[in-house]
């Protein structure tokens, strides 16, 4: 019996940054999982630019920005 959790999806919170960008695959090596990220749009405007190309290419399988302004 295996010690790690059985995890087929994982949702990160996601900023773009290097430790975020750096952990999608980490998960998914770990726990052969797919992971989504997400964002939210709270003014930052231009820190977003490109968040959803950089997500993807992290390996993650899609990317949500919501606008909570």
């Amino acid at each position: 019996m295996s010690d790690k959790p059985t995890v087929k999806r994982a949702v990160l919170a996601y900023s773009g940054g290097l430790d975020t960008s750096i952990i999608i695959p980490w998960l998914k090596e770990h726990y052969d999982c797919e992971v989504v990220a997400y964002s939210a749009d709270v003014g930052q405007s231009d820190e977003l630019d490109g968040l959803e190309a950089k997500a993807i290419a992290s390996g993650a399988i899609s990317c949500f920005v919501d606008d909570l302004k």
